[in-house]
């Protein structure tokens, strides 16, 4: 037979997808993927399960219900004082992931180069090249993930046709400053670029850190397609509801995207995830509050027992530096060792990476966890460091 796609067949099983199942087969618990493992407000859920019973059950408008986009309009408006037609400058995908490819397709030809911060959301790169564009990879180096200014600049050129920029950042838990994201929209006025920007996790931001959409600077406003996401907002990951805002020169490419993807989204969770939108600001304030003391109570315990935390100002990942407890092995092989040993799971942060050249003594943890869950996890920690520790934990 022919052979298929090369880049799908080239394409291996994501780590995720690994992980998972390794902890599944060793009972342990998952600290890899990201998602809660708590319900969101029962009022958001409340109204989905009765706009099941509305007679509205038909396919929605293609850019998403008037209820839901005239919400991400509002919601533009009161937390970054931005002005949205919710009638033109709104799309509601199945999802921030359909969003971004979306987002991709609407500006980007084969041949285009597009600037990509690592490391990076792990889809970014299969979407890039699935459109024929070119990724220019620009490395951010941990502890402090700053933003490499000479390489960024030398990233881009003429052919350049986009950045992609994940704000709080997946897995770094880095917030963008105000400085860093006005020399971005600088390179990308001068190269007469566009933005595509990740943010999911614009209200998961700490120590009061606050989250500062490209589009609110200067001469951005026509340039970016701004991403949010009702399941990292919500705690709702499985509903798969995104939200593209974009001037309205761009949304009509966006939306024959989106039509040739999944055309529309399910209306009854839409209407749900307006009314959650219109939550009042204790709910935002204690979205942020509760996550910021899971990331506390789990970053206290792996500092006791010797890893290096990582700072996270956004996001629901703790990066860690799993040298100083002895491990030899690679961040694969540590991770592979903590879930059939210790009975907890982390995800290897060199997934994050394109190339052989990635760092290799780092583990991403996900707190959007059950205090109980995170307080066992420790406990296993705990108990496998004390069985094996000093030579037993060799690689």
């Amino acid at each position: 037979m022919k052979p298929m796609n090369n880049l799908l067949s080239s394409t291996g099983t994501t780590v995720f997808t690994v992980m998972s199942a390794l902890a599944v087969q060793h009972g342990a618990i998952n600290l890899g993927q990201g998602f809660p493992d708590y319900e969101g407000p029962q009022d958001v859920i409340r109204a989905a399960a009765d706009a099941l019973m509305d007679t509205r059950n038909q396919y929605p408008p293609l850019a998403g219900v008037p209820e839901l986009r005239q919400a991400v309009a509002d919601a533009n408006r009161r937390f970054y004082g931005l002005e949205i037609d919710p009638a033109a400058e709104v799309i509601v995908t199945s999802g921030a992931t359909e969003a971004l490819i979306a987002s991709l397709m609407a500006v980007v030809n084969p041949g285009d180069e597009v600037v990509v911060f690592e490391p990076f959301y792990d889809t970014y790169l299969p979407m890039v090249r699935l459109l024929g564009a070119v990724p220019k990879l620009v490395r951010l180096t941990p502890p402090k993930w700053e933003l490499p200014r000479a390489e960024l600049a030398a990233a881009f050129s003429d052919r350049t046709k986009a950045v992609l920029l994940n704000s709080p950042m997946n897995p770094a838990g880095k917030v963008f400053t105000s400085a860093e994201l006005a020399y971005i929209a600088e390179l990308v006025q001068r190269h007469d670029a566009y933005a595509i920007c990740d943010e999911v996790y614009e209200h998961l931001t700490f120590d009061g850190w606050k989250h500062i959409p490209l589009m609110t600077l200067p001469g951005m406003r026509e340039r970016c397609m701004r991403i949010g996401s009702a399941g990292k907002t919500f705690s709702l990951t499985g509903w798969k509801v995104g939200y593209i805002t974009a001037d309205r020169s761009l949304t009509p490419n966006i939306a024959k995207a989106h039509q040739n993807l999944t055309f529309t989204t399910a209306p009854n969770l839409q209407r749900a995830v307006a009314l959650g939108l219109g939550k009042d600001d204790a709910y935002f304030a204690g979205l942020s509050a509760e996550l910021q003391a899971k990331r506390d109570r789990l970053a206290k315990g792996l500092a006791e027992l010797g890893f290096g935390v990582l700072p996270t100002q956004g996001s629901y990942f703790i990066t860690t530096d799993f040298s100083p407890l002895g491990f030899h092995g690679d961040d694969v092989a540590f991770c592979r060792h903590l879930t059939e040993t210790a009975k907890v799971t982390a995800i290897p942060v060199s997934a994050f990476y394109d190339g052989t050249d990635a760092p290799k003594h780092y583990a991403r943890f996900a707190f959007c966890k059950n205090d109980a869950v995170l307080d066992e996890a420790l406990a296993r920690l705990t108990a496998w460091k004390a069985n094996r520790a000093p030579a037993a934990l060799a690689g």
